[in-house]
Parts: structure tokens; sequence; C-alpha cells
């Protein structure tokens, strides 16, 4: 089940490290203040381009289908 993953993802991973790196570091409270208000967008924005991408392979569910593990078989999990 490999799947192309969003450059949001990327951007937006990179730039929480930084914020978390930039605390431990003390950097100026100009550039944390700046990363924190930023980040409920950038959080914002990787979502909603992760649920718009088009890129899943897996099967289509049958009408009297439930959700499952797509990775697992019915019998293998243990708890039906």
């Amino acid at each position: 089940m490999k799947e192309k993953v969003p450059v949001s993802v990327y951007i937006v991973t990179t730039l929480l490290v930084l914020y978390t790196i930039s605390i431990s570091l003390n950097a100026p409270l100009r550039i944390i203040s700046f990363l924190f208000f930023l980040s409920p967008v950038l959080l914002i924005w990787m979502f909603v381009s992760v649920l718009k991408s088009k890129d899943y392979n897996g099967k289509d569910l049958a009408e009297d289908e439930e959700w499952d593990y797509a990775d697992k078989k019915k019998d293998e999990l243990g708890i039906f």
C-alpha cells in the first residue's frame, strides 16, 4: 500500500520540527511566535490536501461490506 504523500505533509512536518528545535535552542521570541501562530493554518492546509488527494489504490467496499483494515483479513484480526 505505497501511496504518494502530498507535498504539504513534508512542508508542515518540516516547519513543525523547526518550531520544536527553535524552542529548545532559545530562538528569538518573534520567530517562535510566528511559527506558533502559523501552525494551525498549516495543519488545516495539510488536512485538506490529504483529504483531496486522489491517490488511493485500495478496493471499494461492496454494498454489504463494512470498513476494515485493507492489509489484514477478517479472520486474522481475532475480534469477529
